[in-house]
């Protein structure tokens, strides 16, 4: 990049996993061992891919438009949690050069295509811990863009709490 920057492309959602992930990312690699911002060689690009909202509805005839509304909403209202919530973290825990991004769209698409609208250095994921069935069925975001991307990929698992 321009800026002399390394670049840090974060996907980041609703779940536990992705907020470590994030976390993770600050902690680990751009401001580690920290109580004051040492982020001035990264910046990182935080992305947060909601589904369309057509594709949430499996129907359609009389009152579709209705409930297409209402989807959108609620899209809209956990977008912007996630937002806030990533926010929150990159301030706590010292990243001064962020942004925060909302596209809409297959996850595993849009964030290989962000890595490479940044030039991105790395692109980093959480992991859900998905066993072979579920990734057969579900597909498996970090798996597409370990393969895909044309950055390198850091999949951040999130430790099991011991018993």
């Amino acid at each position: 990049m321009a800026s002399g920057k390394r670049v840090i492309v974060v996907g980041i959602d609703d779940s536990t996993e992705s907020l470590y992930s994030l976390q993770w990312t600050i902690d680990h690699l751009v401001a580690p061992g920290t109580t004051t911002s040492s982020s001035d060689g990264y910046k990182l690009v935080l992305i947060h891919v909601k589904i369309p909202a057509l594709s949430a509805l499996r129907f359609s005839g009389a009152g579709a438009g209705n409930i297409l509304t209402m989807v959108e909403a609620d899209l809209n209202k956990t977008a912007s949690a996630v937002v806030e919530k990533a926010k929150e973290i990159c301030q706590k825990h010292s990243a001064a050069d962020f942004s925060v991004e909302v596209a809409e769209g297959d996850a595993r698409n849009v964030l290989c295509e962000y890595a490479d609208k940044y030039q991105a250095d790395m692109l980093v994921v959480g992991s859900h811990g998905y066993g072979a069935f579920k990734r057969a069925i579900l597909g498996s975001v970090s798996d597409y863009c370990a393969h895909n991307a044309r950055c390198t990929v850091m999949i951040v698992k999130k430790p099991k709490t011991k018993h």
